[in-house]
């Protein structure tokens, strides 16, 4: 019997080995130049029935470039491998397997078999198996190792939900907006902020596809019978210097129903120039299609034909008012703790609410949870340093971030002449957050910032201003399916300017915002072609709009106090994406929203059908502490459609609508710090619009180049301009100095995109027109007769070019462009004489524009060598800021000058500013 055993397997044996020698003498062609490994192998399976498993750490960096004509897979593997001191195993009917400085060797056992062979377990081969001593990670790790998902006794039949998280394995942290899906059927998904993934499979045997951007493209084989979850850890992507060539499957911009939509991470932030040379977010944004600022130095930003208090911008759901330091010239956000930047300017999510243009939403990265890291950097005029690691390995870490400016040595060296001999400037920023996993279905997350600017900049006034936000949230999964973010915290702005040069008139000037909220959102997953959203949103508004005080006991200043105001807004909001085929998708969503202003509260009634103005008053109405004052409320619809025509070819189109019950007054065009925001009362209703859009998106080359055209058009409702004259600060009755008109935004944006290869950037222009027109016609509430005016932010044409060329891995060559049309300003025309004395004649307003505006920058960033073992990772940033030296226009001014009136141009940078920043991470 034994003797048969022996005959039997020695059978059986060169059975198999005939079969792996076939499948091993198989002809293949080769032609392949710099290519990489993945797609030598990739070409060796299309061209048999052969599969390759191997490790892709091993040959990562490899570059292949081969030609051959109908020879043996063999002998093509043997002249790729062996001067890498590679090899190659066949195993099976169809299994080759790859190694590095190893050899896997077959051969016949060393003894007969026993009289009864002993049943093994089964289960697939892998490669990381051959490593002795390795025990199982705590998260998916190997590409080729299959991870069974529940017990073979549940069957094979029908559905489960495979769930879980989509992690760095350097640092621990999530990955959002990854991509995981299997090939066929077509079913795939997107990790959300938390790097969360739902995905619903036909059980059995599945590859799964992961991919996102800075993330190596990876695979991980599930056997799934039953719902379960999986976390999966991936590796950086290592920069190439040849081009990456992306399949269709990366072409998110295709694929995704929404459309709008711009999202940069950190690294292509880094990339860009800006002033002074620390990378700045907000100044990467105003670099995208549809979006302006008024001038330099200007934080604020102008979206669609939108005013700037229409932007909602969100730092890890905390609501932040002034996003800017040191009066525009640097954006309120350590670039240091950001990990990504979304905005939002059409096809808004049902879950965002209360402005009318945009949501600017910036998310923070959660800390290293292996290890203590930091960095740091050192510019001109800013210093900044990060720490970050775990407080509980694996479950618990912290980010700790701070910067501070040194700007008073600029100061000092500016001419005598130019009035700054005594001016100081200062600003810090504060961030912390934690984040703490409880266990697979709690996870706790704390977020903490502080912003705070003091600058003089003048012999007379004072400016301070700072932002706090506090804000807590609790995800929980209730299943693989279902999951909530509850989210509670405090946002605060608040300013207080000062002068006591002069004791009989020194004051104090303060205002201050605050808000307390409450979110609760839900995301159901229902299956692969319908997913739901629908959540509860509550903020509770207290503001001071204005507190005039004597500075000391010696200043003739009087006190001026304008009445506190609070309001509570309230929101319910349902949204549904479905995909009725692969080529065919859908977002749905309505959201509800309320708004209660409630007293102690004095209100001026004005006749009905007449200007607000002192000659129209008929009384006055009293609410006390706690009762309604007023309500709004009213519906929101966010419909949205996709229409894929081809792979790399889709039409999307959406419709927006959305109420705004909080205003912002200001005398400027930019956001500066006696900014004053408005809640909506009895006499100032909520701004009120909607918005069409249609966008084509096309991809080329392998998806590695983007291109889209959208076009909108935009209907504003109850937006507030102002009256010529209007006094904006302590204003017990703004409703007197303030135009209810109605307005229109049209545009269409061009963007070609490229993010790989050694010349990545974007190219956008973007042609938009944003006019007014005041609802009354009669007397001094006229505005140009009652016609369509251009708006404030109204610049017709808007060109950016941003690029970058990478020599070597640590090289790289930076250089933008952008040009704009000037703004619209209303001149003086002329001068008359009347009652004894000289008047000045004014155009329409905003019929003239400022010059228009252009700039360059260049940069040079130079990194450190990459070695992985050493103590810090250093890099140099040199560059020049408006290379040109154009004095740009940011604002006009007139002056009586001898009897004339005389006209002058205010630039912020009117030559070429050089820069260096230096960079180290620990």
């Amino acid at each position: 019997m034994k003797t048969l055993y022996l005959l039997l397997f020695s059978f059986l044996l060169i059975a198999g080995l005939q079969s792996v020698r076939a499948q091993s003498d198989a002809l293949v062609t080769i032609n392949q130049q710099d290519g990489s490994m993945e797609d030598f192998v990739r070409s060796l399976e299309r061209q048999s029935s052969l599969r390759f498993y191997y490790d892709q750490a091993d040959f990562d960096s490899l570059k292949i470039s081969l030609s051959a004509t109908n020879k043996p897979v063999r002998d093509v593997l043997d002249e790729v491998l062996k001067p890498l001191d590679a090899y190659s195993t066949f195993y099976g009917t169809n299994s080759v397997f790859i190694t590095k400085n190893k050899s896997i060797v077959t051969e016949l056992p060393s003894q007969y078999l026993p009289d009864r062979p002993k049943k093994e377990p089964v289960r697939d081969f892998a490669l990381a198996d051959l490593e002795s001593g390795r025990k199982e990670a705590a998260a998916a790790t190997l590409e080729n190792k299959v991870y069974t998902i529940g017990s073979a006794a549940g069957g094979e039949r029908g559905n489960a939900t495979l769930a879980g998280y989509i992690r760095s394995a350097k640092t621990g942290e999530p990955i959002s907006g990854a991509a995981i899906y299997i090939a066929s059927p077509r079913i795939g998904t997107a990790t959300n902020q938390f790097g969360f993934y739902s995905l619903t499979l036909p059980k059995g045997k599945h590859e799964l596809l992961i991919r996102a951007i800075g993330v190596r493209d990876t695979r991980r084989q599930v056997l799934l019978y039953a719902d379960g979850k999986l976390d999966i850890n991936v590796q950086e992507q290592l920069l190439s210097l040849k081009e990456v060539v992306i399949s269709a499957d990366k072409a998110s911009n295709i694929r995704n129903v929404q459309m709008g939509v711009e999202k940069l991470d950190i690294k292509t932030i880094k990339q860009v120039p800006t002033v002074f040379g620390e990378a700045d977010v907000l100044r990467v944004v105003l670099t995208l299609p549809g979006v302006k600022s008024v001038g330099e130095s200007s934080t604020g930003f102008n979206v669609r034909g939108g005013a700037v208090d229409q932007n909602l911008i969100l730092f890890n759901d905390a609501t932040v008012y002034n996003p800017s330091h040191f009066f525009g010239f640097f954006s309120a956000f350590n670039p240091e703790v950001i990990k990504d930047v979304q905005l939002y300017k059409s096809s808004i999510p049902a879950k965002f609410g209360g402005r009318l243009s945009s949501v600017l939403e910036l998310t923070s990265r959660e800390g290293n949870k292996k290890e203590i890291a930091g960095s740091a950097g050192l510019g001109l005029l800013t210093s900044r340093v990060n720490v970050e690691g775990p407080i509980i390995k694996d479950k618990t870490s912290f980010i700790l971030g701070g910067r501070m400016t040194y700007s008073n040595w600029l100061l000092r060296i500016l001419p005598e002449k130019a009035g700054y001999k005594d001016a100081k400037a200062g600003f810090y920023d504060l961030n912390l957050n934690v984040s703490h996993e409880q266990n697979t279905k709690n996870s706790f997350y704390l977020t903490g910032y502080l912003s705070n600017d003091n600058s003089n900049l003048a012999s007379d006034t004072s400016y301070s201003y700072l932002n706090q936000n506090l804000s807590l949230k609790w995800k929980h999964a209730y299943t693989n399916k279902l999951h909530s973010v509850l989210t509670t915290g405090f946002d605060k702005y608040q300013y207080q300017n000062y002068s006591n040069y002069q004791d009989d008139i020194a004051y104090k000037l303060r205002f201050h915002i605050n808000q307390a909220n409450f979110k609760a959102d839900f995301n159901y997953y229902l299956s692969p072609k319908h997913t739901f959203d629908f959540g509860l949103q509550s903020i509770y508004y207290r503001s001071q709009p204005g507190n005039l005080q004597p500075y000391h006991d010696r200043s003739l200043i009087v006190a001026d106090v304008i009445a506190k105001e609070q309001a509570l807004e309230t929101a319910a909001y349902f949204g549904e994406r479905f995909d009725l085929s692969p080529s065919v998708s859908f977002n749905l969503g309505l959201r509800y929203s309320l708004f209660n202003n409630f007293g102690p509260a004095t209100t001026t009634l004005y006749a009905a059908g007449l200007p607000k103005n002192e000659g129209n008053i008929v009384g006055t109405k009293t609410v006390k502490k706690g009762e309604i004052a007023k309500t709004y409320h009213g519906p929101e619809y966010r419909l949205a459609a996709r229409f894929a025509l081809s792979p790399d070819f889709s039409i999307k189109t959406s419709y927006n609508s959305l109420r705004q019950y909080i205003h912002m007054l200001s005398n400027t065009t930019s956001m500066s710090p006696t900014d004053v925001w408005k809640l909506s009362d009895l006499n100032v209703k909520p701004q009120r619009g909607d918005q069409f859009s249609l966008g084509l998106y096309k991809n080329f080359k392998s998806n590695t180049i983007e291109t889209s055209v959208e076009g909108y058009y935009k209907r504003l409702n109850d937006y507030l301009d102002y009256k010529s004259g209007a006094t904006l600060v302590l204003n017990h009755h703004i409703e007197q100095d303030v135009i209810n008109t109605r307005g229109k935004a049209y545009g269409v944006e061009f963007l070609v995109k490229k993010l790989t290869g050694k010349v990545n950037g974007w190219v956008s222009y973007t042609y938009s027109r944003t006019f007014l027109k005041t609802d009354e016609v009669s007397g001094s509430e006229s505005v140009n007769r009652g016609n369509f005016y251009p708006s404030n932010h109204d610049k017709p044409h808007d060109l950016t070019l941003i690029s970058n060329y990478r020599f070597s891995h640590r090289y790289s060559f930076s250089f933008n462009a952008t040009y704009s049309t000037g703004r619209p300003i209303t001149l003086p025309i002329g001068k008359y004489t009347y009652m004894g004395g000289q008047r000045v004649l004014y155009s329409d307003r905003n019929a003239y524009r400022i010059p228009d505006y252009f700039r360059t920058d260049i940069s040079l960033n130079i990194e450190g060598n990459h070695k992985v073992k050493q103590l810090t990772h250093n890099s140099w940033t040199f560059g020049i800021y408006n290379l040109t030296a154009r004095k740009n226009a940011f604002a006009s001014y007139f002056a009586t000058e001898n009897g004339a009136i005389n006209g002058y141009k205010l630039s912020i940078f009117g030559t070429a500013i050089p820069f260096v920043n230096y960079n180290i991470r620990f």
